[in-house]
């Protein structure tokens, strides 16, 4: 800034003004100004406005699977919207492992970013809380945390319980009765969420669940795929699976062509998310489809909301909804 100001023959002060936009600069310093800073290749210092604003106009993001189109899309959602609003993304990939998205939250903390996005955080409760304690503003997606039991952390969840509802009673209405339920990750909070609905959809029918045909598993294609060799060779009775995401759906599928089992005639399969791969496999696959571009952008106007101050009493608890697809798996 002192080079344009001695080039210029003006004072820092007016640099700053016509640098920020300001007024009280002639259009003729405002053009020379500009032209020198031109000719200098001359960029703000995004750490000395960071320190006289207390502000980096950045936005952490911490995914669990950035491989996972899923969280493709929330992430998409979130950085336009975030860069149409003048903030740059900042994101992270743990890998599904509790220790480095506890590593990750850290570090965005350290880097001082104005504000945190945290997508199905697997972190036990407790552990988030504290940690989420001394960032200035935080918006999770889903998953619900409660600091006391009036006062919740801003979310952006997805109605989970609905989504399990919906995919099993579309499998009952066609007839099923022995339905499995491949349940995600332990630690997942939509995991628990799509339990309930699965639950629920079974008891409205008087349906007694065996409590084996529920197994838990990676949230991937090699997870589905292995969860559904398990259930399958243990409980041959099964004639439907209903998935936690469209991932391990596929997984499935894989295993009943190495099984034999035809889909749908020998085992309808349900997925949830409506991925772009839901519509591209063979058989094609009958999920819950879900907003995620709306996930991500719908967190990032509740966590600018935040910042400014003026979130309203309900942007701490927006709930969005799943819609069934009906395709060639479970028609």
């Amino acid at each position: 800034m002192s080079d344009v100001a001695r080039q210029a023959r003006v004072s820092l002060m007016t640099v700053s003004r016509v640098i920020n936009n300001k007024g009280d600069v002639s259009s003729e310093t405002r053009q020379r100004v500009l032209e020198i800073i031109a000719n200098l290749g001359y960029r703000p210092s995004a750490i000395a406005r960071s320190l006289a604003t207390k502000e980096t106009s950045t936005i952490g993001l911490v995914v669990p699977d950035v491989s996972n189109a899923f969280f493709a899309e929330i992430t998409q959602g979130v950085e336009h919207l975030a860069y149409s609003r003048g903030y740059h993304v900042f994101l992270c990939n743990t890998e599904e492992d509790p220790q480095r998205e506890l590593a990750v939250i850290q570090s965005l903390e350290e880097k001082r970013v104005d504000g945190l996005i945290i997508c199905s955080s697997r972190l036990e409760e407790e552990k988030l809380i504290d940690i989420l304690a001394n960032l200035p503003a935080v918006v999770l997606i889903n998953r619900r945390l409660y600091q006391t039991v009036e006062d919740t952390f801003d979310s952006v969840t997805l109605d989970d319980e609905r989504g399990g509802w919906l995919a099993v009673h579309h499998l009952i209405q066609s007839g099923h009765r022995q339905i499995g339920f491949l349940a995600g990750p332990p630690a997942s909070y939509s995991g628990a969420g799509r339990r309930k609905g699965f639950l629920a959809a079974l008891q409205e029918v008087g349906i007694n669940l065996v409590d084996g045909w529920i197994r838990h598993c990676q949230p991937s294609v090699e997870g589905g795929y292995e969860a559904t060799r398990y259930l399958l060779g243990t409980y041959p009775q099964l004639t439907a699976l209903f998935c936690f995401n469209d991932l391990v759906a596929v997984g499935a599928l894989q295993a009943c062509d190495e099984l034999k089992r035809r889909v749908p005639q020998d085992l309808a399969i349900v997925g949830h998310d409506d991925i772009p791969v839901a519509a591209l496999v063979s058989p094609t696959l009958t999920t819950c489809r879900v907003p995620r571009y709306e996930l991500g952008a719908r967190a990032v106007n509740a966590l600018l909301a935040r910042l400014r101050g003026d979130c309203p009493a309900d942007c701490s608890q927006i709930v969005l909804q799943p819609e069934l697809v009906i395709r060639e798996s479970a028609p």
